[in-house]
């Protein structure tokens, strides 16, 4: 059950993606062009996107502080709060500079990957060599917390 549950919400965040026009890095290289706004050529649709997703995010975590377990599971996983770090400057700059690039970031860039496209291969291998890299940079591990409240 709780694999059909995972696949059905990847399922609706990547058709949330596609409808929205996420997986076109063209799309979003034009959200991220700020010198089209004066020439009327910026577009402001991934701004959209993204206060849906705080709107959305925001009522989860408000409905998930009334809980006192997950749905599926004992106990929710958090990561613990250790202030600024080296890896916390670090990992969403080069996030931000390989998302104004080419104009994907993970979720896109997967579904970019069934429309083909060397930027797209490029952008997943790049994320794989990250991701690899990211595991031997010290720093700190998700802890449990017994429920959203205690995190």
């Amino acid at each position: 059950m709780v694999l059909i549950v995972q696949f059905a919400i990847g399922l609706v965040f990547g058709l949330g993606l596609v409808v929205a026009g996420m997986s076109d890095p063209a799309k979003v290289l034009s959200f991220l062009d700020f010198a089209a706004i004066p020439a009327g050529t910026w577009d402001a649709s991934l701004a959209v996107v993204m206060m849906s997703a705080v709107a959305v995010t925001f009522a989860g975590f408000r409905w998930l502080r009334r809980r006192a377990a997950p749905l599926f599971g004992d106990r929710f996983h958090f990561p613990a709060d250790h202030g600024l770090s080296r890896r916390t400057i670090v990992g969403p700059l080069l996030f931000g500079i390989g998302w104004g690039l080419v104009g994907l970031c993970p979720g896109p860039a997967v579904t970019a990957l069934a429309i083909g496209g060397t930027p797209a291969w490029l952008f997943m291998a790049a994320l794989v060599v990250g991701m690899a890299a990211a595991r031997w940079l010290p720093g700190p591990a998700v802890t449990p917390a017994k429920s959203l409240r205690d995190a």
